[in-house]
């Protein structure tokens, strides 16, 4: 289910054009987006043509803590209207131009497209970027996800339990500016807080019995097991008595030494159940797949771009068993296996479906933010590989993506999920005014 949001529209107008035409259009345009899902609409009935008419609207919709303002240009208007809006809302605004309709008697009609040029000039000179455009009969759906990103963000409570990886610096990231760029504050645990959680038996035997109706088990011993149907409970429990959107988990080596496995098949399972966790402390990780569910990505997994075959260009996106168990391709076992930590790993291992993958990186580095993006698709492979990975071919050549990859300072975790996503975070990152890599 995608990201709910309160939206305001307003339909501005200038009586020396066609504005009972734009009313009409308008009255249309109204019934058409309330068909749209998880969006609370906020109108102005009337139109907006007066400067005294904006400042009535501006203040009606700011009361109303909207995340966003669509600003229709029934036909070309004063010049004050969007900056009055702006002066009082502070949002992101669409700029929404209409088709112009047929001419009557010589005269141009609405004039909506120069009313469009005049707005976002004036915008651009008052030094307020974060709009965008869209020209038509149509609502622009992928700017409508764009939003729904920014207030997943700004109201989304994310964890992270013990710190980042040992080594992982290229994880790290300022608190504080993410506050000021998103709106988050990270809620910081300690690794025993997990450890020493109370769950109930009856619990835990859920577990158990759900572990080995998925996987093959018999690739690790009874206490394994139920230390990670222990562990799947404890990682539930704790979400939930925190009420947390996403956690990040220090996974790693603390886990297997002092808690006796390490956390990968749980999160598996997790995962499954729409849970959002993130390996080795990646708070923008968490970030990352928050946004490809603000926007109705399924299960987005935390990769690795672990080898590259630069002659038979494709790529292996993989990890040590984290991804959402209901992810497989149907065709080879799913197993829980110890290949790493000293016999202490428990991760999930299966190759994931084939299909079409979108990839997002929102990444960090001094003095700015950037949105790392990659389409692909997943292709077939045998199951010769422990954990969770796919096989995938790039639009691009893999070698250019690498490329873009590493000459960047992308961190090594990419989000990915199953559909094409792309386009929402391109416009969320204009918005933002982050740099996007593509």
């Amino acid at each position: 289910m995608k990201q709910e949001i309160d939206i305001g529209v307003v339909c501005i107008a200038r009586k020396t054009f066609d504005f009972e035409a734009a009313r009409q259009i308008y009255t249309q345009i109204r019934q058409d987006l309330e068909t749209i899902e998880n969006v609370n609409w906020e109108f102005i009935e009337d139109l907006v043509i007066e400067i005294s008419d904006a400042q009535k609207a501006a203040k009606q919709l700011a009361a109303r803590q909207i995340d966003a303002l669509i600003c229709i240009s029934g036909t070309f208007a004063l010049g004050h209207l969007i900056l009055e809006l702006n002066k009082k809302i502070k949002k992101p605004i669409l700029l929404w131009g209409l088709e112009e309709l047929p001419y009557d008697g010589g005269k141009i009609r609405l004039n909506s497209v120069c009313g469009i040029n005049l707005n976002s000039s004036n915008l651009y000179k008052a030094g307020v970027k974060n709009y965008h455009v869209v020209i038509g009969n149509q609502i622009d759906n992928d700017w409508i996800d764009a939003i729904r990103i920014i207030r997943s963000f700004s109201s989304s409570h994310i964890g992270i339990i013990g710190y980042r990886a040992k080594g992982f610096f290229n994880l790290d990231v300022d608190e504080l500016d993410l506050y000021k760029e998103v709106g988050i504050l990270i809620d910081h645990y300690e690794l025993n807080e997990v450890f020493s959680i109370e769950v109930d038996d009856s619990n835990i035997n859920r577990r158990k019995k759900q572990l080995t109706s998925i996987f093959d088990v018999s690739g690790i011993s009874e206490a394994q097991l139920n230390l990670v149907a222990s562990l799947t409970a404890k990682f539930e429990r704790f979400i939930s008595q925190n009420n947390l959107d996403a956690l990040a988990i220090r996974c790693w080596p603390e886990f297997a030494t002092n808690y006796g496995i390490s956390p990968c098949a749980a999160m598996s399972v997790l995962q499954m159940e729409d849970k959002i966790l993130t390996c080795e402390g990646d708070l923008l990780g968490s970030l990352s797949m928050l946004a490809h569910t603000a926007i109705g990505g399924k299960n987005p997994f935390l990769s690795d771009f672990s080898q590259v075959d630069f002659k038979e260009d494709f790529g292996l996106l993989w990890h040590c068993g984290v991804a959402a168990c209901n992810l497989w391709d149907g065709k080879c076992v799913r197993s829980l296996d110890t290949y790493f930590a000293g016999g202490k790993g428990v991760t999930a291992d299966f190759v994931m479906k084939s299909g079409e993958i979108s990839m997002l990186r929102i990444d960090y580095a001094p003095n700015e933010y950037r949105v790392f993006l990659q389409k692909a698709n997943g292709i077939p492979m045998d199951k010769d590989l422990k954990g969770t990975y796919v096989k995938i071919r790039f639009q691009d050549d893999v070698r250019k993506v690498l490329d873009k990859i590493i000459q960047n300072g992308i961190a090594h975790h990419i989000s990915v999920v199953y559909g094409n996503f792309i386009k929402p975070i391109e416009i969320f990152a204009k918005i933002k005014g982050w740099k996007i890599i593509q």
